[in-house]
């Protein structure tokens, strides 16, 4: 039997000819949003029964394609829907030639890049390239960073309202990696508005010692961007001003990425 939504405004849609595709549905509705969902809020947005959606919930919480969140009475992304998003674009199609971008920017630039998404509070590397010059610090795609110390998580987090971005910062592990590691939300907060004012985020030295990185976002047409671009190099080559020389080199491999993912 065919569920449809009920008539009722705006309701989102939860169809599909089996029911596996209306849990893929069901999920699609979740992932839609920042936000942690409810059984009740579910069933305002998606106009179906009570019943049926706490089945349909059982069965993917079950799967861990969602998880309980610590009051049982919210549903946030599982970690092995979180690890399948991430997989999908570490082996996406557009791999090669978002590959074929970075090498270009290591060449034009002379120092290590890499590109970068957003998964929970890290920074998940999808690709990177390393500079030929002996000393550089060896990263490998799949690696992680923490979002809070890191130039591609800061700017990646100028897209989230403050409210968003105090909620995840609030759970995450701040931990304090070198003496300018910032853990202070407040300056958190400071640091992030300057990077969206700018267009830019810089790390220096707060993950790594004597690493410095500047991202960019890759723009996209509509909606928020997952993905960004980075160049990193040690300070004894490169210092911020040195790194704001390279803003133009790394905005045209920005917009050379936003071109792949938007086939053109």
């Amino acid at each position: 039997m065919k569920i449809v939504q009920s008539a009722i405004p705006d309701a989102a849609e939860v169809n599909g000819d089996t029911p596996t595709m209306r849990l893929f549905a069901l999920l699609e509705v979740i992932a839609a949003r920042d936000q942690h969902h409810s059984l009740q809020s579910l069933v305002e947005e998606t106009g179906l029964p009570k019943a049926t959606l706490h089945r349909m919930l059982q069965q993917l919480e079950s799967a861990e394609l969602l998880q309980r969140e610590s009051d049982n009475r919210h549903y946030g992304i599982g970690t092995r829907l979180r690890r399948l998003a991430e997989n999908l674009l570490l082996n996406d199609s557009h791999r090669g030639a978002r590959h074929t971008v970075l090498k270009k920017l290591v060449e034009e630039v002379g120092e290590s890049c890499n590109i970068t998404s957003l998964s929970g509070d890290e920074v998940i590397y999808l690709d990177r390239v390393e500079t030929a010059a002996p000393l550089r610090f060896f990263l490998r795609a799949g690696s992680r960073v923490p979002v809070h110390c890191s130039a591609s998580g800061k700017i990646l987090l100028t897209q989230m309202s403050a409210a968003q971005r105090r909620r995840l910062l609030a759970h995450a592990p701040l931990e304090k990696y070198t003496a300018g590691t910032n853990t202070d939300l407040d300056r958190l907060e400071r640091d992030i508005l300057r990077a969206r004012k700018d267009g830019y985020a810089l790390d220096e030295g707060e993950f790594l010692p004597g690493l410095m990185c500047i991202a960019v976002l890759v723009p996209r047409d509509s909606g928020p961007s997952n993905l960004c671009v980075a160049i990193q190099a040690p300070t004894i080559r490169a210092s911020v001003e040195k790194a704001k020389q390279w803003l133009p080199a790394l905005k045209g491999a920005a917009l050379a990425l936003s071109r792949i993912d938007a086939g053109t």
